[in-house]
């Protein structure tokens, strides 16, 4: 097995480089990261049905759809992601326990008593600390999972609670748990010794560097799809949103990310009027905001896509 060794803490890098190494490598691959402050959503979800939109924009955190399924999680420097790419027999390669036993091997040794609950969570004491999720492309396997290790939890909470709105679609959609950071367990043991610690519990051969030619092509693979809105954004299953603000109600069909028809209830004419001005446009907060001259319309509007 392989070790990637990388120091990278972009999360549109590091997102990409799953999707470059699972397609274009041939060997068994383990890797061990950690992202600056985002939110990451499963390849199924709907991006906007499961985070705070309003606060992702205020503090300027990523939103980056995965390549596999599962819920959102929250990213930031006190988070471990760790990443296994395996060959193996075509039907027989979904295995949750198989990936996570080193994490609670390297986790028990330093005095965690954790345990694997339900089909893809690790949990010490009945709080969640790791989420995993799988994706298989021809005889490999994408296994990838966080560790929660000295998170931001109050942002966490925050940022992937949605709020306002109802949204009707056929995604995906996250289970919220109770979350634990380990530092709580391990008070003396710092990041990078938990990283070291699963290292210990891999069969790794050797460790080798990206290589520049792969760099470019990650990075390329950045700009076509994992920092596009097309992908992050516009790929979420097709979605009936409704909202209620003031006295204003609305119901928007939104296809592909595209705002495709807007009814309103509401005794302001103007809304009603403006609707033309919509139909067509994605639903997306920069666009919405640059169809209005008046900033008393366009807030209106905001309140009710967005809210």
């Amino acid at each position: 097995m392989l070790l990637i060794d990388h120091e990278e803490t972009n999360p549109y890098f590091n997102i990409a480089a799953e999707e470059y190494l699972l397609k274009n490598s041939e060997e068994d691959i383990f890797r061990i990261y950690i992202n600056q402050p985002s939110v990451i959503i499963g390849k199924h979800q709907n991006t906007l049905a499961e985070i705070n939109y309003y606060k992702t924009r205020n503090l300027n955190i990523p939103v980056i759809r995965r390549l596999s399924g599962g819920g959102t999680v929250y990213h930031d420097l006190g988070n471990i992601n760790f990443l296994w790419i395996v060959n193996g027999e075509k039907n027989n390669l979904v295995n949750f326990k198989k990936y996570t036993s080193p994490i609670l091997s390297a986790l028990e040794k330093l005095g965690v008593q954790a345990v694997m609950e339900g089909k893809n969570d690790l949990r010490v004491e009945g709080l969640k600390f790791s989420g995993n999720a799988e994706h298989v492309y021809k005889n490999r396997v994408l296994h990838h999972g966080t560790l929660l290790f000295e998170s931001n939890l109050k942002v966490l909470n925050e940022i992937i609670k949605p709020t306002g709105g109802i949204y009707t679609d056929k995604a995906v959609k996250s289970i919220r748990s109770k979350v634990t950071n380990l530092k709580n367990y391990i008070p003396a043991c710092s990041i990078d010794e938990l990283k070291y610690a699963i290292i210990n519990e891999l069969p790794i051969v050797k460790t080798i560097p990206f290589q520049q030619n792969e760099m470019d092509a990650i990075k390329q693979l950045i700009k076509e799809k994992y920092d596009t809105w097309l992908w992050n954004f516009g790929y979420s299953p097709d979605y009936i949103f409704e909202n209620e603000i003031k006295d204003h109600k609305a119901q928007i069909k939104v296809s592909k990310g595209i705002i495709q028809d807007i009814q309103i209830e509401s005794n302001h004419g103007q809304l009603k009027r403006q609707i033309p001005l919509l139909i067509g446009k994605k639903h997306e907060w920069d666009e919405i905001y640059k169809s209005f001259n008046s900033s008393n319309e366009r807030n209106n509007w905001m309140e009710i896509l967005f809210s």
